[in-house]
């Protein structure tokens, strides 16, 4: 597709990276760009100064203006709209070509393509592959739903490099089955999750099932076939069936959790399908040191220990974390409700953490159900995040874990899932020396 003077509108400019990407590669691909946005200049500023030196973009901020659907020959979406959006809807009537910044990178990658995704781990996978691939001796670029938009760099990628993706559910859901295949999938787990904008657990189920479609008969894949749900997904897979690769395989890694043991086992899987030897995967697996907001380590203060897992957002992640600890557990839990069943998470805390400080929106529904059961553990419903740390503050002790393992989305009080680990790692430092204010 030539882009050269068409009229192109990016419809969500966000705060993630991917936005940012398109407008700088249509930019430079000499498109006629506009810029439409339901947030202010002032929410998105970061992502503004990052397009100073893009001079000729039309901007529509603090909400859509007509003709940014109206005149455009071709909308780049963000994955978060929803695709029952009115504007959308127009647009598509009126004519208007639809993609996204995913679609526009596959239609140029002239190298082949991973691609990682499911409810839980799909990020740490990701990483954890681009890690074994290097190890092995490939130049791997790694991005995607991860934060990095790989736009700008096709013009340094050459046939022999790897391409590592994280591809959410919102990103795969608009990959057209005719586009560029997909040459090595990997599925890490599916349960329910962003049914307030999937709807439904099928049609979430049927957005990651995608990744599989958009596979031609020379590909790879790899399902973890010990989640119940992928595990009948096989009959989906048009090329080879990887099998995982068992735990023998797996060495010591620098993070905590049995999950991530499972992750590993899955990006070693993938690593194995390209190519990479036994020394590669160990050597590659050895050197991954974890992702920010993940089970994050930040410090320790008083004698406890402090975690960010920020980026656990499904009741199943904050699960996992609390399997990771075999020491006193305080943690934090709550925010916005994505519409997930939390019966489980809250038997889990029960059982493994000493206390639950809930708060945020869905804070009321967690107390409810946790002391539902006939042995909960000692519990605390407040506001925010900060009255949630202070509680755990006053009722841990030196040797504890003091875990921000939320289990939802942060849209209720927090800019982003960033925001609300940034404000908790601020609170936590501030304990160090004025610990009576929280």
């Amino acid at each position: 597709m030539d882009l050269a003077g068409r009229r192109v509108t990016v419809m969500g400019l966000g705060r993630h990276g991917g936005g940012v990407g398109a407008v700088r590669f249509l930019a430079a691909q000499g498109a006629r760009v506009t810029v439409t946005d339901r947030l202010s200049a002032d929410l998105l500023s970061e992502s503004l100064s990052e397009l100073d030196d893009c001079p000729g973009i039309t901007w529509h901020l603090g909400g859509h203006a007509e003709r940014a659907f109206r005149d455009a020959e071709l909308i780049v979406v963000n994955p978060a709209v929803r695709p029952d959006d009115p504007w959308l809807v127009a647009a598509a009537a009126a004519g208007s070509e639809l993609t996204t910044e995913i679609e526009l990178f596959l239609a140029r990658a002239p190298a082949r393509v991973a691609a990682v995704t499911g409810s839980n781990g799909k990020s740490s996978t990701a990483a954890m592959l681009a890690s074994i691939l290097e190890a092995a001796g490939r130049r791997v670029w790694l991005g995607g739903n991860i934060g990095r938009s790989l736009l700008g760099a096709l013009d340094r990628m050459r046939p022999d490099d790897a391409v590592v993706l994280e591809l959410s559910s919102f990103q795969l859901q608009r990959l057209r089955p005719t586009g560029r295949g997909i040459d090595l999938a990997v599925i890490t787990n599916c349960v329910p999750n962003h049914l307030d904008w999937h709807g439904t657990f099928a049609a979430y189920c049927a957005a990651k099932q995608q990744l599989l479609r958009l596979q031609p008969a020379d590909s790879f894949a790899v399902l973890n076939v010990a989640d119940p749900v992928v595990a009948t997904w096989r009959h989906e897979v048009r090329g080879q069936l990887q099998p995982a690769c068992p735990a023998t395989k797996i060495p010591s890694l620098a993070i905590a959790g049995q999950h991530q043991r499972e992750n590993a086992s899955l990006a070693a899987a993938a690593a194995e399908a390209w190519g990479a030897d036994g020394a590669a995967i160990e050597t590659g697996l050895q050197r991954f040191a974890g992702l920010p907001h993940r089970l994050e380590r930040i410090g320790e203060i008083g004698g406890r220990e402090f975690y960010n897992d920020s980026l656990a957002t499904t009741p199943e992640s904050t699960r996992a974390a609390l399997q990771a600890f075999d020491r006193p557990i305080w943690l934090l839990a709550g925010g916005y409700d994505k519409g997930a069943d939390f019966d489980e998470l809250v038997r889990a805390i029960a059982a493994r953490a000493s206390g639950v400080a809930f708060y945020g929106a869905v804070g009321d529904r967690l107390q409810a159900a946790l002391e539902r059961l006939p042995t909960p553990c000692g519990s605390t419903r407040v506001p925010t995040l900060r009255e949630a740390l202070g509680w755990c503050w006053s009722q841990s002790r030196p040797g504890d874990v003091i875990l921000l393992s939320p289990a939802c989305a942060s849209y209720d009080q927090f800019r982003d899932y960033a925001d609300r680990a940034e404000q908790f790692r601020r609170a936590a430092a501030q304990l160090a020396t004025k610990p009576c204010l929280l």
